[in-house]
């Protein structure tokens, strides 16, 4: 059996689950790791298409940028609930 399709089928096993992840996942912050794994996964389906310039520029824009982004929004945007009802019982 050749390796590229062991190598193949497993990320591309990798790549549906972990985007059927996203979209199931209701926790925002497990979403958003969820999707870097996806972006991952992407890139090296590049590397494994010799395309090495587009999983570099996939990895720098899409998981270094956009997920970095969407990480300082769900930090910013979570609420904590602890802090809430330590005021209301003091």
């Amino acid at each position: 059996m050749n390796y590229e399709l062991i190598a193949f089928a497993l990320f591309a096993v990798v790549t549906l689950a972990s985007a059927v992840g996203v979209v199931l996942m209701q926790d925002p912050w497990h979403s958003a790791l969820l999707l870097g794994v996806a972006l991952l996964s992407v890139a090296v389906h590049y590397v494994m298409l010799a395309a090495e310039f587009v999983a570099m520029m996939q990895v720098l824009v899409y998981v270094g940028g956009v997920l970095v982004l969407i990480t300082f929004a769900v930090m910013l945007t979570q609420r904590d609930d602890t802090d809430a009802d330590e005021v209301v019982q003091a």
